[in-house]
């Protein structure tokens, strides 16, 4: 039985891969900050919850360990925690608003890898899946038909862009890992005010698939529902 572990899971898109995945037959594992939300999740799906703060490093490394005492290895691994940012003008960014979404969107990925690659190396077919988005795409924020090309978030989009080269550099890097990206598309969830044309499950499509696919499907990839997305 796959054993997946997704972060950020207590609501939105998290929730939704985890109630998909659990559904499809998976021991899933819910991450999350927030205990009690955490915990509230998991018990609504059958889940277990294992508390992790991915912009800190002892967080992380407790999450890690609690899963290699309880479960023994790891199968997939969703990288899916992640935050809005500062909503200030670009003109009144400054580094403390750079640091703070960058330490959760990026390096909060660094950080879970680094902890769970031990667990995923136990696995016959281990994958990390980023959880990215078309707004870190230059294709997709310079074209004036898309969606993506309307807001200015220089921060997010920025940080996104860096998931999506994170992602296949990891690929190219750990060639016995399936590592890939996800755009999920404008859905609607309380990170946009629900304002999205989606609803979370077409927003999980991608990550479902890259979570229930064989070790052959390819690595270093970055897709949406509708198929690869372009940079």
């Amino acid at each position: 039985m796959t054993i997946t572990f997704i972060t950020g899971a207590n609501k939105g898109l998290g929730y939704e891969t985890a109630r998909r995945l659990v559904q499809l037959g998976q021991t899933v594992i819910i991450g999350a900050r927030d205990l009690e939300r955490g915990q509230a999740a998991a018990d609504q799906l059958g889940a277990r919850f294992v508390a992790i703060n991915v912009a800190n490093d002892e967080s992380v490394a407790r999450a890690a360990a609690d899963i290699q005492a309880h479960e023994g290895h790891l199968d997939v691994l969703i990288n899916n925690a992640g935050i809005v940012g500062s909503a200030l003008p670009a003109e009144q960014l400054s580094g403390p608003e750079a640091t703070e979404i960058f330490d959760t969107n990026v390096i909060g990925i660094v950080r879970v890898i680094h902890a769970f690659l031990p667990l995923l190396k136990l696995s016959e077919n281990p994958a990390v899946i980023n959880v990215s988005s078309g707004m870190g795409s230059f294709a997709l924020t310079h074209d004036p038909e898309r969606v993506e090309s309307k807001p200015i978030a220089p921060l997010y989009t920025a940080s996104k862009a860096a998931v999506t080269m994170l992602t296949t550099q990891y690929a190219r890097a750990l060639p016995g890992i399936r590592v890939n990206a996800v755009d999920p598309g404008y859905t609607a969830t309380d990170f946009n005010g629900n304002s999205g044309y989606q609803t979370v499950t077409e927003g999980t499509d991608a990550v479902v698939t890259l979570a229930t696919e064989s070790r052959g499907a390819g690595t270093g990839r970055f897709v949406s529902r509708g198929g690869p997305v372009a940079w």
